[in-house]
């Protein structure tokens, strides 16, 4: 039985991904700090194969037991809580980067990063393809992210061509699904929050800007699959299918079946202005593109949330 480290673990993906690993039969070691994960994602995944440990990925990591797959997750994800935690968000890019590396020679164990779409800043390629550079601003409010990501993969290969260590790169696009927080900022919670109270829907700018999601199962399968290749170059994994944000805003309200009206607030600064992958590599390489229609992963991620949402209210009505 192989060993997988995911850090990040208790995470919206990383715990997506902890469950996908212990059902095709691996042992998972989950490792996150807490700061945006929670045990509620893990809780069901306790048995003999995980393991959990509350750890800052950014302190020195000790292991005991061999590890076959070092998966490095953790990091800050949404702008509501890289902007909350600026510093911390670049010192899991960098140094908890460096320690996962570290971690991964030490046992000689394939290293997957968890990259982002962000790298590519606001984009004036599109869609975006692997050997696009991208288009960031270092010192804007989202730079904190972009950045920490951008010496991730810097370091990374680093170690792939200094070192020789097996390494994985996967640049993910926009992912929604179960377990995403209500209150973590991105615009399919938000949406969804704002529904669920009756509030009118807020789109920042005119919602001519567009955006790509892809259904974490989807997701999820691609990592895996990245996992198992011999390929060091970067990926990107996501939906190509684009979408204008005032289109998701409709669409959101149609699922929920409401009425309620759209509110335009300022588009806040360096927001980028299209979204969108190019997956042929992934195609290629891996063989894998998104299954999971918008309209199908709305309903599912919308249903989850309604039953979150219901058990928590009956929870409160008991006192609990």
């Amino acid at each position: 039985m192989e060993t997988v480290l995911v850090t990040g673990g208790a995470g919206f993906i990383g715990s997506h991904l902890c469950e996908h690993l212990l059902a095709e039969g691996y042992r998972v070691i989950c490792m996150d700090n807490l700061s945006t994960g929670t045990i509620d994602n893990i809780d069901h995944l306790r048995d003999e194969n995980f393991r959990f440990i509350k750890q800052d990925v950014t302190e020195y990591l000790y292991i005991k037991e061999p590890v076959d797959y070092v998966l490095h997750f953790a990091s800050p994800a949404s702008p509501i809580d890289y902007m909350r935690m600026p510093i911390q968000t670049l010192k899991v890019g960098s140094l908890g980067t460096h320690k996962a590396l570290g971690l991964a020679k030490e046992k000689n164990a394939v290293f997957l990063l968890a990259s982002t779409s962000e790298v590519y800043g606001d984009p004036h390629i599109h869609p975006q393809s692997e050997d696009y550079w991208g288009n960031v601003n270092p010192i804007g409010p989202r730079g904190v992210y972009d950045e920490a990501k951008r010496f991730a993969e810097a370091i990374t290969m680093a170690y792939h061509r200094y070192h020789k260590l097996r390494t994985r790169i996967a640049r993910i696009f926009n992912t929604y699904g179960p377990r995403m927080r209500l209150n973590d900022g991105r615009v399919i919670p938000n949406f969804v929050h704002q529904a669920f109270n009756g509030e009118p829907l807020t789109v920042y700018g005119d919602g001519s800007q567009t955006r790509s999601f892809c259904f974490i199962s989807d997701l999820v399968e691609g990592i895996v699959r990245l996992m198992h290749t011999d390929y060091a170059e970067p990926i990107n994994l996501g939906n190509d299918h684009e979408l204008s944000i005032i289109e998701l805003a409709n669409k959101i309200i149609e699922l929920c079946g409401i009425r309620t009206e759209i509110v335009f607030k300022e588009l806040p600064q360096d927001d980028p202005k299209t979204r969108r992958p190019e997956i042929s590599r992934a195609k290629k390489i891996l063989g894998w593109s998104p299954k999971v229609s918008l309209e199908e992963g709305l309903r599912r991620t919308i249903d989850w949330f309604k039953n979150k949402s219901s058990l928590s209210t009956s929870y409160r009505e008991k006192g609990v």
